[in-house]
């Protein structure tokens, strides 16, 4: 699956990554994360994208930010907004797909392999596009929770499917009830 000469870039959509952590009981521990596709080839980035609550004193977010900033990653961010649906519910919308996706095309020419974290069927057609550079992608999410947490059809258009679960030994640690660690999930709204 991966070369030791290759190019590699990570990228991780980080609401969705947590959510498949979440729904299969660990947490990912971005350092053990990023030294195991350091030992599978090349690494050349990491990037990391995530919305902020920007207008609450405090985010949870904020410190897993800077710890990751700090540690080697490429941070993307950019204000949630909140909004009230049509039940008088809050709901935060932080959707990342545009800048993961630009951000993936610009990198293309200068890499052999991207390791896309996410189940996001939003992303088959930037895999496609990808695929047809010469650059191939592998997918890390999971089919084992329920529902499984990848679309069918971004699972099928990858070079490779790699099961979030199988990494658990790996990448994983037991789940800490650390509310400042926790990567909210934003309502996907386009």
């Amino acid at each position: 699956m991966f070369y030791k000469d290759e190019r590699l870039a990570l990228f991780i959509d980080g609401s969705n990554l947590y959510a498949a952590g979440k729904a299969l009981g660990f947490d990912i521990d971005y350092k053990l994360l990023r030294t195991e596709f350091m030992r599978r080839g090349k690494l050349l980035r990491a990037f990391y994208y995530t919305a902020l609550l920007e207008n609450d004193e405090y985010s949870p977010i904020r410190p897993l930010v800077d710890w990751l900033h700090y540690n080697g990653f490429s941070m993307v961010t950019k204000p949630a907004k909140e909004y009230t649906d049509s039940q008088g519910r809050r709901k935060v919308k932080g959707n990342m797909d545009i800048e993961l996706t630009v951000d993936a095309m610009e990198l293309a020419p200068y890499v052999d392999h991207i390791v896309l974290f996410s189940g996001d069927g939003d992303f088959r057609p930037l895999v496609e596009s990808l695929q047809r550079r010469g650059v191939r992608v592998s997918v890390v999410s999971t089919i084992r929770s329920q529902p499984p947490m990848i679309s069918d059809e971004l699972r099928r258009q990858a070079d490779n499917f790699i099961e979030l679960q199988d990494l658990k030994d790996v990448i994983g640690r037991p789940p800490r009830d650390v509310s400042h660690e926790r990567e909210p999930v934003y309502e996907n709204q386009d």
